[in-house]
């Protein structure tokens, strides 16, 4: 097992630097100033120390997806506004990647696209019938970059 030796000026300057960026973080991230759920909606609406707010939809977000509304309506601001908590479904979702738009891990969101890729609506089988009677798909054209290569 390696031993691990630091000086003091090197423990203090990397504290120094993590203090540092922690500061920069609390001004440049997006934060947490309030937050309520809507059970009428299904959606939380959170409020940014920014002065925006933004809202989702408690169904996309993993770990809240079916929940009760009691148990949605428990829900608290993390620390300094960096994320959201709902004990009671040990579900917790950061508030700088739901104001993009991620809801949750790589494979949960991967989940919600296959889901809406497979919805059928009328519209869609539609204009599934029109290509394929056209010959389905254009096959690529290879471009002037791609020939170069």
């Amino acid at each position: 097992m390696a031993n691990w030796k630091i000086s003091e000026s090197d423990l203090d300057n990397q504290i120094n630097r993590a203090k540092a960026a922690g500061a920069e973080a609390l001004k440049n991230e997006p934060r947490a100033k309030a937050v309520r759920y809507s059970p009428t909606r299904r959606q939380v609406i959170v409020e940014l120390t920014n002065g925006c707010s933004f809202i989702f939809p408690v169904d996309k977000a993993q770990g809240l997806a079916g929940a009760s509304n009691k148990d949605l309506a428990a829900v608290k601001i993390l620390g300094k506004g960096a994320g959201l908590h709902w004990e009671k479904l040990d579900a917790d979702l950061s508030i700088a990647s739901l104001v993009v738009g991620i809801f949750g891990s790589h494979a949960w969101m991967r989940e919600i696209a296959r889901r809406g890729g497979a919805a059928s609506t009328p519209a869609k089988a539609a204009a599934a019938r029109t290509n394929g009677a056209k010959g389905g798909r254009p096959i690529k054209s290879t471009t002037t970059s791609q020939k170069a290569a």
